[in-house]
């Protein structure tokens, strides 16, 4: 997975869910957080055994890219798809693979899996929607 931007971990741990949400390659959790203080959308989901969490932002163009709620992944569930563009990113490593985002990446947010739950750390630029 990417280095998430601003990793140097200025919040504590805010809890996302139950381990047992986040299916392999299934739906992802759709959690609310501040981006540069604007409120935004981020997502997590399962991937090869690990969690991995994004902004839900194109790298093409700043808009959501959920077909339906929680639901990123193209009908084969190999790449996180815009269903705006159809921009494909690699759900690994949040890299572009295919489509209008060019060299582009999502934006990674740091996540923890530890006793059975799912955490996620806010970064200087990604904060908890109730952060001052």
């Amino acid at each position: 997975m990417p280095e998430p931007q601003g990793s140097e971990r200025p919040g504590e741990a805010q809890h996302l869910c139950a381990s047992a949400e986040l299916a392999e390659r299934g739906d992802a959790i759709v959690f609310d957080v501040l981006q540069y203080r604007q409120p935004a959308r981020a997502f997590a989901l399962r991937v090869d055994g690990k969690v991995v969490a994004y902004l839900n932002r194109c790298a093409h163009v700043p808009t959501e890219m959920d077909w339906q709620p929680g639901q990123f992944l193209d009908s084969e569930r190999q790449f996180i798809l815009c269903s705006i563009h159809g921009a494909a990113y690699d759900p690994g490593s949040g890299r572009c693979v295919g489509g209008p985002c060019g060299r582009g990446r999502l934006v990674a947010i740091e996540v923890e899996e530890r006793d059975g739950q799912v955490y996620w750390y806010p970064s200087r630029d990604t904060q908890p929607p109730f952060a001052d």
